[in-house]
């Protein structure tokens, strides 16, 4: 293929392949436990620690670990330990997020706001060697999570009354979720950019859930859709010339529907095999 021909495609299809299966893989726990939007709260978060990277002349995605990692922390707790609610605890992050990345990027030095749309917007063509090494050794991480607490967190995510009763560590496990769902924002920020990251947790997810009967089949396939969707995004971004990072979720989403309709005939099919 022409694309393979020049280093930057190979690394930025290296990089679309990680975030395909490891955005999906975590996705499915989060939605399992209706926390849909913790992507994006936590993308708003590494928005505040990308500009901090600006500001102190850091590396911006060492910054949006940190920062991020702390905001899942801070917002599991929040949601644990007080009255408030999932929805109004993601608000926070939401609203606190956004106001510390303006913040800090108005301090920042001038030409800042240029670059920070790469991570906004992601800008998968410019992922260099470092990038990749960053993204493959956390997408590793996130994996091995998913393949050693894969058991514990299904229960977790399935109700967490029954996880306390079994004896399991919820407080750690629901921990390890927050965490492991920031590093997969980081990880796929280069990709498809922070305010999109969410959808590639989701969609994938939510598209195996209209094929697909049991959890391990759904997380499966929805990290098969992920890799399709993200390896398809970026080849048609290369082809059309248009931002890679709307083109993967566009497509994603484009799967999502067909799954819709061919879901419908799929239930019908069992139901009809399954009466007497």
């Amino acid at each position: 293929m022409e694309l393979l021909a020049f280093d930057f495609m190979r690394r930025a299809l290296l990089a679309a392949v990680l975030v395909g299966l490891a955005a999906p893989a975590v996705g499915t726990f989060i939605v399992q436990r209706r926390l849909a939007l913790l992507g994006d709260g936590v993308g708003h978060v590494a928005l505040t620690g990308v500009a901090l990277g600006f500001l102190t002349g850091t590396a911006p995605v060492l910054t949006a670990v940190v920062v991020s990692v702390l905001g899942a922390i801070a917002i599991e707790l929040v949601r644990s330990r007080g009255r408030t609610g999932g929805d109004v605890a993601l608000a926070l992050l939401f609203y606190g997020g956004i106001a510390g990345g303006v913040l800090l990027i108005g301090l920042a030095p001038g030409g800042s706001n240029a670059t920070l749309t790469s991570y906004l917007f992601g800008s998968i063509s410019s992922v260099t060697d470092l990038d990749l090494w960053v993204i493959a050794i956390m997408a590793a991480a996130v994996l091995a999570v998913v393949a050693l607490f894969g058991r514990e967190l299904f229960v977790l995510c399935q109700d967490e009354e029954v996880a306390k009763a079994s004896g399991l560590p919820v407080r750690f496990l629901s921990l390890l979720i927050a965490v492991t769902a920031a590093l997969t924002v980081v990880i796929a920020m280069r990709v498809v950019g922070l305010l999109l990251v969410s959808a590639l947790m989701v969609v994938p997810v939510a598209t195996s859930q209209q094929l697909t009967r049991g959890f391990r089949a759904t997380m499966l396939l929805s990290m098969a859709i992920g890799v399709a969707a993200t390896v398809g995004g970026l080849t048609s971004a290369y082809y059309v010339d248009v931002a890679p990072g709307a083109a993967i979720v566009l497509i994603a989403l484009a799967g999502f529907g067909a799954a819709l309709t061919l879901g419908r005939f799929v239930r019908r099919s069992r139901t009809q095999e399954s009466a007497p």
